[in-house]
């Protein structure tokens, strides 16, 4: 039986909450993550603001020289998360295979689903409908025989669009495609697909498999692949995420390794709660050191034996740190992220010369104390001496 995938796409997400939510928004160019002046990105942005050239992780500051009668919202991250739960309450309700990508974005598998809901265009257009109905938000919908199209059919119709990609059509549907909607081409490859004559995807056709695989490696054999609409992975419904991770954009850059070292360890304390909470350990620790001219250097190591404990996640992220930072220019961001994880339940190898076991298993009671009685009652005195500071 041939697949029949749906991407569901919601509009804007977070900018369109808001709008709904306030009707004196609606209409105007709405800016979510933070207000002018602070140290941030963009979360998202509305259509309205998009047509500045406003768009998601672009720096506060650039968003708001090319948008300054934007209105800048700080967000509701909580909000937003009810919001995403009703509507994959929905997409359960009609398949069991459904794949997040995020809050607002899922794949679904609905091949198996068709004999009680539908075709796959008609219970695209039931879901889409019932979103609006039971959210007032818009979703694009696109659907599919694999994920890589139905993708791009939720895509070409935004905002509120409906595409459907049907087996017959595919080529016809991404010849005149241009490169860059190929999955893995950005802004660089782009360019040396152009200085090739490789302007939209039916240039593809042109080139061989071996040609491009010798010449980009497994990117280039994927190309070949996607450009003919070849897409062989499943809808997973359940991911085990890759990574967790936290980090600080300081209001006013620092080079005071005492100072970093301290939001350093608050993040690594943050990254060990949540391991701790959604039950993970970190196979290996990653740091992220944007500098104030915006070079930016992430550095990564595998840990011995895996671990939930925050001594243990920073001293290698200190020792990272010290390795790669030595002052040449004031840190505007940091952040440690745990990777990859490792799910609890599946247990791990104790070394004979590893960290002690009866020391990790005070951290829960720490994290429960600090949950009832507020998120310092037992922390460390470094944090302390630094809480006061930006």
């Amino acid at each position: 039986m041939e697949k029949v995938i749906i991407h569901v796409d919601m509009d804007a997400f977070f900018a369109s909450v808001e709008q709904r939510d306030n009707p004196e928004l609606r209409g105007k160019p709405v800016i979510v993550g933070g207000v002018p002046g602070e140290r941030g990105v963009v979360a998202a942005a509305s259509y309205e603001a998009r047509k500045y050239g406003v768009r998601s992780a672009m720096s506060l500051w650039e968003a708001a020289k090319l948008c300054p009668h934007g209105v800048f919202i700080p967000g509701n991250h909580k909000k937003y998360q009810e919001v995403s739960e009703k509507i994959f309450k929905i997409f359960y309700e009609y398949t069991p295979l459904v794949e997040p990508v995020s809050l607002d974005e899922a794949y679904l598998d609905v091949t198996g689903s068709q004999r009680l809901f539908g075709t796959g265009v008609e219970i695209g257009k039931k879901i889409k409908k019932r979103i609006f109905e039971e959210t007032a938000l818009t979703a694009s919908v696109g659907v599919a025989p694999n994920k890589f199209l139905a993708k791009l059919a939720s895509e070409v119709n935004k905002p509120d669009g409906f595409c459907e990609v049907s087996e017959d059509v595919v080529l016809d549907f991404l010849a005149p495609l241009p490169v860059e909607m190929l999955w893995g081409v950005g802004e660089k490859m782009k360019e040396r697909l152009n200085d090739m004559g490789i302007k939209t995807v039916q240039d593809f056709w042109e080139l061989p498999e071996f040609f491009l695989r010798k010449r980009f490696g497994i990117l280039g054999q994927n190309l070949y692949y996607l450009s003919r609409g070849i897409d062989f992975r499943e809808v997973i419904p359940e991911r085990i995420p890759k990574s967790l991770g936290k980090e600080i954009t300081f209001q006013k850059d620092s080079s005071d390794v005492d100072y970093l070292l301290g939001k350093l360890l608050g993040l690594t304390m943050a990254v060990g709660r949540g391991l701790r909470r959604e039950g993970f350990y970190a196979g290996g620790v990653s740091i992220k050191i944007r500098l104030s001219s915006f070079i930016t250097y992430t550095r990564h190591t595998m840990l011995l034996e895996p671990t939930w404990m925050d001594e243990v996640i920073y001293r290698e992220a200190k020792r990272l740190f010290l390795e790669n930072y030595h002052g040449e220019l004031p840190v505007r961001l940091i952040g440690v992220t745990a990777t990859p994880l490792i799910p609890t339940e599946r247990g791990r190898q104790i070394s004979f010369f590893g960290e002690d076991v009866r020391r990790e298993s005070l951290y829960p009671a720490i994290d429960f104390i600090n949950q009832k009685y507020g998120s310092q009652t037992i922390t460390r005195a470094k944090i302390l001496k630094f809480s006061s500071r930006r």
